[in-house]
C-alpha cells in the first residue's frame, strides 16, 4: 500500500515547537493559516557573548616561548652559530711581549702585565666540564693528595651539573671561565664574546653563588702559541676586567713554577694521580690565584646576581628539557600518526569487504521501502534551497514527505520554498521565529508523519538514489541511525580541492573505521537517516551544544543503538569558498564537538555499548582531533628549527616521508570513493597551509572552551554551487 501524507501545506505558525516524541501530524486547517508575521525571535542560547579575541595573544606568546626555548637550548648545544675547534696555523702571531711573557696576563693601572708562577709552584688547571663522568674522580684524586687546582668551567655544563660546581667550590678549588659554549672567541663578534662570558658568570652565580675574574680562552694552549686574533679576543676580555690564563711550555721545569693545562677527561684524572702520587721534593700544588697571592679572582655575588643566575640556570634546564621532550613528542606523534593510518587502511578494507560481500549476497535483510520524512532546517538559504528541494523530489524512493522549517530567515528562503510547495504537495513549509538549528529540527520532528526520518542541511543536493540507499541499513533493527557520504560540490578552486580531499580522506575513512568499531561519533547534518524510536528515546535533538548532529549521535550510541555508514548514499554540499567562512564553520564544528565530548564524558566509564563508544570513539576524538592538533604548532616550530639549525637533509626526508604517507592515504581514499586523482597536486601545499589553519581552529576552540565563553551561531554565505557540480556528474 502506498502511504499518502495526511496533510501537506504551509505552516506559518510561530513559537516553540512541540516535543519530537509525538508522531501526530497537524489536522486542523486553522493551524496552517496563522499569521505570516513572526514575533520577535528568541535569543539563541549560544549567542550570549561575543567570540573571545584576547586569547589570541596566548598562541603567539606560547609559540614565542617555545621558539625562545629551542633557540636557547640550541645555542647551548652548539647547534646555533657554532664555532669550530680549528687546526690553527697563525696568519699573524700575538705581539712578542705577550708570547715571551708569563702565562698570566692582566691589566694593572692601565698597563698590561704578565706573570710567571713562583719557583717550585705548580698550578694544575682543567678545561671544560664539570662532567659527571670524570670530574668526581678528579676531585677525589685531588682530595686524596691534599692538592688544590683551578677549574675553567663551561657555562652550559655548569648549569647542567650544579652539584659538581658547588663541590668544586666548597672543596677550596678555584673556578675560572671557559666561556658559555666553549666558543672560540677569536671567531665571534665582540658582542657574542661578551654574551658568552656574561652567561657563564650568571650560571656560576646561580649554582655556587660566586663570580670569577679568571678566563682561559677555549682552543688555546701555551702563551707562545697565541695567534693575533686570539690575543685580540683576550685583550678585550682583559679590558673588561678579566685575568687571562694560558699555560707554560711543556719543557719549562716545575722548579721554575709552571701552569699545567689538562683537558677534562678520564685521562686527566689518571695523569693527575700519577703526578701527585710521586711529587718532586718541595713542589707545591695549588691554584693560580694562591700561587700569585692575588685576591679577588673569585668573589661572592650579590643576592640579585644570584637570583638572576638562578633564572638563567633554570632557563637552560627547562629549554633543554623542552627540546628533549619535543624530540620524543615528534617521534611519538609520528608513530601514532602512522599507527592511525594503518588502522584506517585496515579497518576501511574490512568495511569495504563487508559491504561488497553483503551486496553479492543480495543482502539477506529485506529491502526497506517504508515512507520517509525529510526535514530541512533552513536559515537564509535562498541560494540553494530550491536545488535542495528539487533534488529530493527527484528521489527514486517513492514515499517522501519533505518538511522545510524556515528558522526566521531574513532573505527569500521562505518564499522560494513556498513556490516549490505550490508545485508539489509532498512539500510542507513551516515557519518559526529564529531559534537555532536544533530547535528547527525538533519542529520538523513534531510535524513528521513517518517513522524513518532523514535530516539534511538546507544547501545539500541529493543524488536520485541517495535516500533509498541511505535507509537500507535500517532493515537491521539494531541500527538507529545511518550516516551518508557527503561530498564537496564546489571543488574548483584550491580551497575547494583541499576540503574535497579532507572530506574523502578524513571524514569518510574515519566513518568506515567508526562503523566497524561501532563507535560512530557523528552523523553529519548534511545527510543522515534516523529511526523515530531512537530519536524519541534520547529526547530528540538537544540544544545543549553547537554540534547538534554530534551530540545526537553520541546520545544514540550511549543508548545502545548502532550507527553505521552507507557509502552509496551520496549528497553534495557546498563547502566554504573563503578562508573566513571556512574558519567560522570549522570553529563552530570543533567547539561544538568539544561540548559534546564533555557532555558525554561519562561514557568512558560505562559498560556495554556506551562504554564501547566512550573508550573507542571519545578516546580517538580526544587524541587525534584535540590533543595532537593542540601540539601541532609546537611540533611545526621544532621542525622549522631542525630544518634551519640541525640536519636539513634529515628534516627534508621526514617531510617527504610524511607527504608520501599523506599521498598514499589520499590515493586509497579517492579510489574507495571512486573519485578522480586530479586534486592530489594540491596535497603538499595543503600540509603547509590548510593543515595549519585547522590546527589553529582547534587551538582557538579549546581556549574558548577553557575560558567558558559561549560561541555565536556562525552562518556561511551560500552560492548554490553544489547543484552545479551534481549536474556535471556523469549519469
Amino acid at each position: 500500500m502506498s502511504p499518502v501524507p495526511r496533510k501537506t501545506g504551509t505552516n506559518r505558525s510561530t513559537g516553540r515547537s512541540r516535543s519530537p516524541r509525538t508522531k501526530r501530524s497537524p489536522r486542523s486547517s486553522a493551524r496552517t493559516r496563522s499569521t505570516r508575521t513572526a514575533p520577535p525571535a528568541r535569543t539563541n542560547r549560544h549567542a550570549r557573548q561575543r567570540d573571545p579575541r584576547a586569547h589570541w595573544l596566548l598562541l603567539p606568546l606560547a609559540l614565542a616561548v617555545a621558539a625562545t626555548a629551542l633557540l636557547f637550548s640550541g645555542y647551548g648545544r652548539h647547534e646555533i652559530a657554532p664555532t669550530a675547534a680549528p687546526a690553527r696555523h697563525c696568519t699573524a702571531a700575538a705581539p712578542a711581549a705577550v708570547r715571551e711573557g708569563g702565562p698570566v696576563l692582566s691589566e694593572v693601572d692601565g698597563k698590561l702585565r704578565s706573570a710567571h708562577l713562583p719557583a717550585r709552584t705548580v698550578a694544575l688547571t682543567y678545561d671544560g666540564g664539570p662532567d659527571p663522568s670524570w670530574t668526581p674522580r678528579l676531585l677525589d684524586v685531588l682530595r686524596k693528595h691534599g692538592a688544590k687546582a683551578t677549574f675553567f668551567l663551561t657555562g652550559t655544563q655548569v648549569a647542567a651539573h650544579p652539584d659538581l660546581v658547588r663541590r668544586i667550590h666548597h672543596e677550596g678549588h678555584q673556578i675560572g671561565s671557559h666561556t658559555y659554549t666553549d666558543a672560540d672567541l677569536a671567531q665571534v663578534s665582540a658582542v657574542r664574546a661578551r654574551l658568552e662570558l656574561a652567561l657563564t658568570q650568571n650560571t656560576l652565580a646561580g649554582t655556587a653563588g660566586t663570580g670569577t675574574r679568571l678566563l682561559r680562552l677555549p682552543h688555546t694552549g701555551e702563551t707562545g702559541s697565541l695567534c693575533a686574533d686570539q690575543w685580540d679576543a683576550g685583550r678585550r676580555a682583559i679590558d673588561d676586567g678579566y685575568v687571562l690564563v694560558t699555560a707554560d711550555a711543556a719543557d719549562r721545569s716545575p722548579r721554575q713554577g709552571v701552569i699545567r693545562q689538562f683537558t677534562g677527561s678520564r685521562e686527566a684524572a689518571d695523569a693527575t694521580e700519577e703526578i701527585l702520587a710521586s711529587p718532586a721534593d718541595g713542589l707545591r700544588y695549588t691554584t693560580v690565584g694562591a700561587s700569585l697571592r692575588t685576591d679577588g679572582l673569585g668573589y661572592p655575588v650579590t643576592a640579585a646576581a644570584a637570583a638572576k643566575g638562578t633564572a638563567v640556570v633554570w632557563a637552560q634546564k627547562l629549554s633543554r628539557g623542552f627540546t628533549e621532550a619535543m624530540g620524543w613528542l615528534l617521534v611519538a606523534a609520528g608513530a601514532v600518526t602512522v599507527a592511525r593510518l594503518v588502522l584506517l587502511f585496515t579497518v576501511a578494507r574490512v568495511h569495504v569487504r563487508r559491504t561488497r560481500a553483503g551486496r553479492r549476497r543480495g543482502n539477506r535483510l529485506p529491502r526497506v521501502n517504508d515512507p520517509v520524512t525529510v526535514i530541512v532546517p533552513a536559515y537564509n538559504e535562498e541560494a540553494g534551497i530550491e536545488a535542495t528541494l528539487h533534488s529530493l523530489l527527484a528521489s527514486t524512493h517513492p514515499y517522501i514527505q519533505i518538511i522545510v522549517v524556515d528558522d526566521g530567515s531574513s532573505d527569500r528562503t521562505f518564499e522560494l520554498a513556498e513556490s516549490v510547495r505550490a508545485q508539489d504537495p509532498r512539500v510542507m513549509v513551516v515557519r518559526q521565529a529564529n531559534a537555532g538549528k536544533a530547535a528547527a529540527l525538533n519542529t520538523g520532528l513534531s510535524w513528521a508523519q513517518f517513522d524513518i526520518l532523514v535530516m539534511i542541511d538546507g544547501d545539500t543536493v541529493f543524488e536520485p538514489d541517495a535516500i533509498r540507499n541511505l535507509i537500507q541499513p535500517l532493515a537491521d533493527p539494531r541500527v538507529g541511525a545511518v550516516s551518508g557520504n557527503t561530498k564537496v560540490g564546489n571543488r574548483q578552486g584550491v580551497l575547494g580541492r583541499w576540503q574535497h580531499l579532507e572530506y574523502v580522506i578524513g571524514f569518510n575513512l574515519d566513518r568506515r573505521m567508526f562503523d566497524v568499531l561501532e563507535c560512530m561519533p557523528t552523523v553529519p547534518g548534511a545527510i543522515g537517516a534516523f529511526r523515530r524510536q531512537a530519536l524519541a528515546g534520547v529526547g530528540g535533538v538537544s540544544e545543549d551544544t553547537l554540534a547538534e548532529d554530534t551530540d545526537l549521535t553520541m546520545a544514540l550510541c550511549r543508548a545502545g543503538w548502532r550507527v553505521v555508514y552507507e557509502e552509496s548514499a551520496i549528497a553534495w554540499t557546498e563547502a566554504p569558498s573563503t578562508v573566513r567562512q571556512l574558519w567560522k564553520q570549522r570553529y563552530r564544528w570543533c567547539y561544538g564537538t568539544l561540548q559534546a565530548m564533555w557532555k558525554h564524558r561519562k561514557s568512558l566509564f560505562e559498560t556495554g555499548a556506551a562504554g564501547k563508544f566512550g573508550r573507542r570513539g571519545l578516546t580517538y576524538l580526544a587524541l587525534f582531533q584535540t590533543l595532537l592538533p593542540l601540539l601541532a604548532p609546537l611540533v611545526d616550530v621544532f621542525a622549522v628549527y631542525g630544518l634551519l639549525f640541525q640536519s636539513a637533509g634529515q628534516a627534508g626526508a621526514v617531510w617527504l616521508g610524511f607527504t608520501a604517507v599523506q599521498v598514499i592515504s589520499a590515493v586509497y581514499a579517492l579510489r574507495l570513493d571512486k573519485e578522480k586523482f586530479e586534486p592530489l597536486w594540491t596535497l603538499p601545499l595543503q600540509i603547509f597551509v590548510y593543515r595549519q589553519l585547522m590546527y589553529l581552529v582547534v587551538v582557538q576552540s579549546v581556549v574558548t572552551a577553557l575560558l567558558g565563553s559561549r560561541l555565536r551561531w556562525h552562518r556561511m554565505q551560500r552560492t548554490g554551487s553544489a547543484m552545479d557540480t551534481l549536474q556535471r556528474q556523469p549519469a
